[in-house]
């Protein structure tokens, strides 16, 4: 996914979990949850799954990632070590595809995108949570402030970390608005939704296409 971001999430993957929980106010799980509520029952894929910890209930899931150090502390039985932009698996196999914090990580959101599409079945949805700045400006600048000092503490106290987490206080700024930034490709983005202080944590379903009906040309 990143060449960047990788050695970083393998270096904290033992703390990963805990430092969401804290930096969320414990929120983050039921930021996960609104979004898995979209999804069908079935087999989902879980892409870049991290350590495993997401509730999807009864539903059948194939975690992937690209961080082996993740996936060791994995519970997901059927794990594979891969990126977003090249998922090894076979065409329109899922019922659902779920994402979360994964997005700013990646070396190509529109390769993804398209490998998404690709796995899901005609009418499946894929959810993506995030963090993003808020959208109003004022807001956003005091929240690129508070970043700048908060999450490189977080890093120092609870991870021994501060370098990797100002490296996430700068990617707040990679990319454009999920609006933008999930719109006019194979998949028809349905909602966004925004979450958390400011409305920094957004969702997003996006939904495949059904398959096209067949014409009988002796019709």
């Amino acid at each position: 996914m990143s060449d960047v971001s990788d050695p970083i999430f393998a270096k904290i993957a033992h703390r990963y979990d805990r430092i969401n929980r804290i930096l969320s106010l414990g929120q983050e799980r039921k930021w996960r949850a609104r979004g898995i509520d979209m999804l069908s029952d079935g087999i989902v894929l879980d892409l870049g799954c991290g350590t495993g910890d997401t509730d999807f209930g009864d539903r059948l899931v194939v975690g992937l990632d690209p961080v082996v150090e993740m996936l060791q502390l994995s519970p997901v039985r059927s794990r594979v070590a891969a990126v977003g932009e090249r998922i090894p698996l076979r065409d329109g196999v899922f019922d659902g595809v779920f994402s979360a914090y994964v997005f700013r990580n990646l070396s190509s959101v529109e390769e993804t995108l398209s490998e998404i599409e690709r796995v899901l079945k005609p009418g499946a949805a894929a959810v993506v949570i995030d963090l993003s700045r808020p959208a109003h400006r004022l807001l956003r600048v005091l929240h690129r402030l508070g970043t700048a000092v908060v999450l490189p503490l977080v890093g120092l106290l609870f991870a021994r970390a501060p370098k990797e987490y100002w490296y996430l206080h700068k990617s707040l700024d990679s990319l454009p608005a999920p609006e933008q930034l999930l719109s006019g490709g194979d998949l028809d983005l349905e909602a966004v939704w925004r979450s958390g202080l400011f409305g920094f944590v957004y969702g997003a379903c996006l939904r495949k296409r059904p398959a096209a009906a067949s014409v009988d040309p002796a019709a």
